[in-house]
């Protein structure tokens, strides 16, 4: 993002060279980065299909099959409930796996790209 800011006092930019565009081509195409992608694509696209699948049966539960979902578990709690509140467990808990495998996995590599596309500018 450029913006039209005059140099600050003694005349020397501190901002961080930019890549060019060709820089930008050229790690996008590298093997590297499509590893990066890769380990990205395999953990969050089985988790998001998971989770869909996940939603629409609770959704089609409770649509079409409302005497199993109106079973009582215990006191005034049914089936229902416990799926609806299943629902947020499971948000926190793929949040949480995400963050975890983000840190582990996908930051390092990213850095490690981003590093390398700076000094090379």
């Amino acid at each position: 993002m450029a913006t039209d800011a005059p140099p600050p006092p003694g005349g020397t930019d501190t901002s961080p060279a930019q890549p060019t565009t060709e820089a930008f081509v050229e790690v996008q195409e590298s093997a590297e980065f499509g590893e990066l992608r890769r380990t990205y694509r395999s953990f969050a696209f089985p988790l998001t299909v998971a989770f869909i699948a996940w939603y629409l049966l609770y959704v089609l539960l409770s649509n079409y099959a409302g005497g199993f979902m109106g079973t009582k578990v215990f006191g005034n709690i049914n089936v229902a409930l416990v799926f609806g509140l299943a629902q947020f467990a499971t948000t926190f808990l793929i949040a949480w796996l995400y963050s975890r495998h983000a840190a582990t996995k996908l930051d390092p590599k990213a850095q490690e790209i981003k590093s390398r596309m700076e000094a090379d500018a």
